[in-house]
């Protein structure tokens, strides 16, 4: 059964109407996994039910509400230790007074419960519903037996960890999204080689987020870190190497079998209809910390290592998909191979290279393999609720190899685009992997 549905359309309800209130999944033995399990529940579901929250910008909101949890979680721990200074745009958090006891429940719950008010701030009137009821309903519970001053103390304290975060995050280049992302105006290039929309919505008239690539990065030393050689030079001779790759996008189309169709729609992940490429990846993490009970300091020392990766990778990605404006498959094979060929999936509005499934996931295999270690097997399952069976895994760079290739299955990007991906994501991963999180 998939862990991360239902909970939001019951607090929503909850909120709405009154009533016995759902039961909130439990996380052992420490309240704080509970927490934390709860409310990424919510996540997973607010990028789902949230129109502006495209992969980039999903990518960014994980990664902030991850740095927020692991920072106040890292406040109270002998084990963890900040990442001010490490990301460099992160002055230190406020230190709890030595002197004081804090409830560290109460803490991250007050943490999380800011944190995701301000990352999901656009959500609709449902999300918001459920945002409201699912804090109130943890909020009573870490209160349980903790004095009133400790409450206080903690919850104040809690609070300031998460606007300590989201003041130093409001200068990044991505807390604001006008128009969904699609900018009022925008000049196409007029080469053959240029991306050209490739449907009728008047909104996707204009490519999405062509700017995000010059937002400042998590922890890449610059933006111009993990660059990409250009693609095969574009030609429509059918020996050239760009023609081969059309081919190989045409010819694998016409014979998919029927694996190859559940990759392609395993991993799919379209906006609004699935928690996004890097929400994938982050159901996977709790999948693993659920089924092997992992303590919330390894939770999240994980879950801000592919925070940061994912949302990195997108940044770096979009850089080189704007810088490139590569054409999608689906233009040059009705304008040279086949003027009726349809892919079999939805293709998205911007240019083709690199592949952003391929960068981000091979970002998040990167990072994974670094926090379990290599031949770590799993059970993804995330998408059970959605009528797609779950798929087992040897270990993470297998998983993020086939949401590469699910592109091409697909129909939506060419090979270069996903084997140059995979290799930047990996590079992202190494700038992640440096981080020191454990005293």
């Amino acid at each position: 059964m998939n862990i991360f549905k239902g909970l939001y359309a019951a607090l929503a309800v909850t909120a709405c109407l009154g009533g016995t209130s759902p039961a909130l999944a439990g996380g052992g033995a420490d309240q704080r996994s509970e927490v934390l399990g709860n409310w990424y529940r919510m996540i997973l579901e607010l990028v789902r039910h949230t129109p502006t929250q495209t992969p980039p910008v999903a990518s960014r909101s994980f990664a902030y509400t991850a740095i927020v949890a692991y920072e106040a979680t890292a406040s109270g721990s002998p084990e963890l230790q900040t990442l001010a200074g490490q990301l460099r745009w992160l002055a230190p958090p406020p230190a709890r007074d030595p002197g004081l006891s804090y409830a560290d429940d109460v803490v991250l719950n007050a943490a999380m419960a800011r944190a995701v008010d301000v990352y999901f701030s656009n959500t609709g009137p449902t999300g918001q519903r459920a945002k409201a009821a699912l804090n109130a309903m943890l909020e009573a519970k870490v209160a349980e037996g903790v004095d009133a001053e400790t409450l206080e103390r903690s919850a104040d304290y809690g609070l300031m960890v998460a606007e300590h975060v989201i003041a130093a995050s409001a200068d990044d280049g991505g807390a604001v999204v006008e128009n969904m992302g699609f900018p009022m105006t925008y000049t196409l290039g007029g080469e053959p080689q240029d991306w050209v929309p490739t449907n009728l919505i008047q909104l996707q008239q204009a490519p999405l987020l062509p700017s995000w690539g010059n937002n400042r990065p998590m922890i890449l030393p610059d933006g111009e870190a993990c660059p990409l050689p250009p693609p095969p030079a574009y030609s429509e001779d059918p020996a050239s190497p760009f023609f081969i790759e059309a081919m190989e996008v045409y010819d694998t189309s016409k014979a998919l079998t029927d694996e190859q169709k559940k990759i392609a729609r395993f991993w799919s992940d379209d906006p609004m209809l699935s928690p996004t490429p890097p929400g994938h990846w982050v159901a996977i993490l709790f999948q693993i910390a659920e089924r092997d009970q992992r303590p919330v300091e390894n939770q999240v020392d994980a879950l801000v290592r592919l925070g940061i990766a994912v949302s990195d990778g997108f940044i770096v990605n979009w850089r080189d998909k704007y810088l490139y404006d590569l054409l999608r498959p689906i233009t040059y094979i009705r304008r040279v191979i086949d003027p009726k060929w349809e892919p079999l999936l939805n293709t998205p509005p911007f240019p083709e290279y690199p592949s952003g499934h391929s960068t981000q996931s091979g970002a998040a295999a990167q990072v994974l393999t670094a926090v379990f270690g290599e031949g770590f097997a799993f059970t993804d399952s995330t998408h059970v609720d959605d009528g797609l069976a779950a798929r087992d895994f040897p270990d993470f760079w297998t998983a993020a190899n086939e949401a590469g290739i699910s592109r091409l299955y697909g129909g939506i990007h060419f090979r270069a685009a996903i084997d140059k991906g995979l290799e930047q994501g990996a590079c992202v991963g190494d700038f992640v992997n440096a981080l020191k999180t454990w005293k």
